[in-house]
Formats: C-alpha cells, structure tokens, sequence
C-alpha cells in the first residue's frame, strides 16, 4: 500500500559481536528509501546501485556501531563516476559537528588529480547536510580577539554576546570539551541545556521542528526526550497514513530513573572558585557535574514518557548492568508496549519473552505493531519466547512435554543452565528455527543445517565424510503453531 512503512533489519547486533553486522536499518515510506544508521557492511548487503537510490542518512550518534561506515557513504558518494550528488546527511546539528570532528582524519586531507600534492578537501564537499530538529537559541563559538587570540562564549541565534548571569562555558580539564551551563528561567536552576530541554521546549530551542514531509504527505522527525545515552543522540519517529515507527536509539529507557532525574534537587558543590567567583566567570575549568542543579526538565519527563504511545518501537536493549542500555530485566520499568515493540541491539546469546530481532527481516507497520514480511506473505509474532545464539534465530512455544526448558533468574532467561547460569526451572517449550521467517524444527544434530536458497525454498542439508546432500522441505511450521495458539 501506498502509506505502507516498511522496515528492513541491516545490521542490529551490538559493538563486540562476532557477527560484525551493527546497527543500521532501511526504511522504505511512500517509496523513498531512508538509511537509519550505518554500522552495518552495507556495500556487501545492499551494493552499489542500491546505495545511490537512497534519499538520506540519518544518524542517531556518534558511537562506531552506529556511524561505522560514514566516511565510506561520503567518499562513494564523490569518487563514485555515476552518483552526481553529495551524501545527504538528516541529522541534528551537534550531531554534524561531531561527525564532522570524528571523521576529519578519512576526509579533509587527499591527493590532487595530479597526485603530485596534498590537499585539503572541507567536510561540505563530501555531505551535504539537512538539519532536521530545532537550532538551539544559543550556542558556544570560538571569538577571535585579535593577534592570535580567541576565547569561547555563548552566544544567541544574532551573535549577541550573552552575559555569565545567563550562561556560561565549562571546559572539562581531562578532555578539553566545553558543555554549556544555562540558568533555566522559570526554576533559576543552573542546567545542561542540551540534556535538560525537551526538543519542543522554546526556552532553549527554535520552535521550527524542521520536520522532513514527504511528498505522500509522511512525516520524519528526530525526538530527544527519551533518549538517555551519554553523548548527544536522538531517537526517530515516521508517521504516514495513521501509522508510526519509532527508533528509541541507544537509550537507558527506565521510568524510575526518568522520574529522578527530574525531580532530584543537586546542591552546587563550589570547589575550585567560590560562589562569587562562579556568578561572574563567563568560562570554568572543571567538572559541570558540580554546578548542575537538576538534570531533566518536567517537560522532558512528560514528553518522554508519551514518546511510545501507540507506535511500532524499534528498541535497543542488553544484558546485565548496563549504563547506556536497557537491560532486559528492567523492561517492566519501561512504557514499552510489549506487543508493538521488537528488541535490536542485544548480544550474540540472549533468550526472551519479547521478540527479537535479527539482520535481514522485513517488517510492514500495521495497526502500529511489526508484520514480518515472509515471501508475499505478512506474519504476526507470537511465540512465547524468541532465542539467538551463534549466528541462528530462534522461537520457542509452550508444550509441557517439550524438549528444551527455559530457565530465570533475576528477570533474566536462559535455554540451558550453562555458564553458570544456575537458574529455575520456567517452563519447557518445543524450539523451531527461524530461516528467513519460516519456522522448522530445531536440529539437534551437528552434521545437519538449513539452508535458504535464493528462489525462497528452504534445504536440509547432511554432511557426512563422502559428502553432503540436501533435501528441498515443503510447507514450514509458522501457520500451524499461529494457529494453535489463536
């Protein structure tokens, strides 16, 4: 259909995995096709000639699982002979400038077309940049006094100085970064703007959104309320035609947590210079931390809490004691909808009762919750639990005489009691393995494989010491088990 969001996993698994497909999703909306991140090897998956019909990238962070393969996307879109545009970059503007700094050393210097020197070549030449979400009121800039000399200020959107009573730069001595510290108006709190402001608050941002609209008429914009990751991010929300997908991004999605940040009280803490001091000083040397007053806004806080509703999710999510993540069992403390939302992002092994995500599925949003597209086919979840381990997928569904048990321990769930799980017995279920959206039974035997051939149908392959041979299987088993559950 012509509103149809269509979604195309590219790569969801995390940095240290030995699958080596990171994050990175095509999405397809009234027949433009949109690139989320590009941590995957997306030259191998989709090649070339797919790449130059993209419409855009956008970039949530600047984290290597996420932007890996940007400057190999810039230079294509330059030395390529047939692609006569830039790469389009959709994004935030402290996101280009970060990916601006972090990608300086691929691009800005060259050979000439003489190859007899080097030269310098701006990061303007290589992307072209769409900025999508609201310009801040005010900003940090380098000012040049003259004879050599500059300092950093804050200034607003006109140039305007702006005085220590309202903002101030801090330079972290062990980085060299400068942050902003802004008096929040209506609290008289000093705060880190760019964490305490929702993207819809007008104290601190433009009220121009600059939201893409598509020429079906959908919407893509970036969302910063929920996104709690460390360094400067934002999530994505597409609407078109009643549906909305949403990409959450790397994020610490905890309600409890949220609920402090903004109400939590901090006392400044004046170590280096007094009070005074800090009233007048334009710039400070140290650790922001000591002057923050409260982290989130209530504005925040609401917005973010009203981010998921009634949306298709797409949310990263780990393991155990996680900073930057979701842990799994701490998904009860989140609003996630456990029927619209699939999980990306996860480790190598991870067994759960919410489904699971794995490089090359093909999603439609309906009702705003996740079709697999199978063949010509549109195919609902509903397993009772969803496995990967080395490289396969996996679902599992009740049977009390089934062969495999899974087990729990302190929210989390295992297949087995291996590496010292040591959990309790949850509940035995019979596993089926999931080649390219069609379920067959779990092989038990090492010598046997599936086997997805390039016209859909699916092979059992044995391999023995003469050879291997391979059997062409009929129907799979996801109709039925739908079936027996509905």
């Amino acid at each position: 259909m012509g509103n149809d969001i269509k979604l195309t996993i590219l790569g969801d698994f995390g940095p240290f995995s030995r699958e080596g497909r990171c994050i990175s999703y095509e999405v397809e909306v009234a027949g433009d096709s949109y690139l989320v991140d590009c941590g995957a090897p997306l030259f191998k998956q989709l090649g070339g000639h797919r790449l130059k019909e993209i419409k855009g990238l956008f970039i949530s962070h600047c984290h290597d699982d996420h932007k890996r393969w940007f400057t190999d996307l810039a230079i294509f879109h330059r030395y390529a002979r047939d692609i006569d545009h830039k790469l389009l970059l959709h994004s935030t503007e402290s996101i280009n400038d970060e990916l601006k700094k972090t990608s300086s050393a691929a691009l800005n210097n060259t050979l000439s077309n003489c190859r007899k020197k080097v030269v310098g070549v701006k990061y303007e030449e290589y992307v072209d940049f769409n900025m999508i979400g609201p310009r801040p009121l005010y900003r940090i800039i380098s000012k040049n006094e003259g004879e050599g000399r500059s300092r950093l200020c804050i200034v607003d959107r006109e140039m305007n100085i702006v005085g220590p009573d309202k903002a101030k730069v801090v330079i972290n001595p062990d980085t060299g970064r400068s942050r902003m510290l802004f008096n929040d108006p209506q609290s008289g709190e000093w705060v880190d703007p760019e964490l305490f402001y929702t993207f819809s608050d007008t104290t601190f941002y433009e009220d121009n959104q600059n939201v893409i609209v598509g020429h079906n008429g959908y919407t893509i914009e970036v969302i910063n309320a929920p996104v709690w990751h460390g360094i400067p991010g934002v999530g994505l929300r597409i609407r078109s035609g009643g549906e909305t997908l949403v990409f959450s991004s790397d994020t610490v999605n905890d309600t409890d947590l949220w609920q402090e940040l903004y109400q939590d009280k901090y006392e400044q803490k004046f170590t280096d210079l007094s009070s005074a001091e800090f009233a007048s000083a334009s710039v400070i040397y140290g650790d922001i931390n000591n002057y923050i007053e409260r982290a989130w806004s209530l504005k925040r806080y609401q917005d973010a809490i009203s981010v998921f509703a009634d949306a298709a999710v797409v949310h990263d999510v780990a393991m155990y004691n996680s900073v930057v993540h979701t842990d799994y069992e701490k998904l009860n403390k989140t609003l996630l909808d456990k029927s619209r939302t699939i999980l990306v992002h996860s480790p190598d092994r991870i067994t759960s009762e919410w489904t699971l995500s794995t490089a090359d599925k093909e999603f439609i949003i309906r009702n705003n919750t996740f079709m697999e597209k199978v063949g010509d086919q549109l195919m609902p979840f509903n397993a009772d639990i969803y496995h990967r381990e080395n490289g396969q997928y996996f679902v599992g569904y009740k049977n009390e005489k089934g062969r495999y048990t899974v087990y729990e321990k302190d929210g989390i769930l295992s297949l087995s009691n291996a590496y010292n799980f040591n959990g309790r017995p949850y509940f035995k279920v019979d596993l089926y393995e999931d080649i390219g959206g069609r379920y067959y039974e779990k092989l038990d035997d090492e010598n046997c494989v599936y086997l997805a051939r390039e016209d859909g149908r699916v092979e059992l392959v044995r391999q023995s010491e003469t050879g291997s041979q391979g059997i062409l299987l009929g129907k799979d088993e996801r109709e039925r088990l739908l079936a027996l559950k509905s």
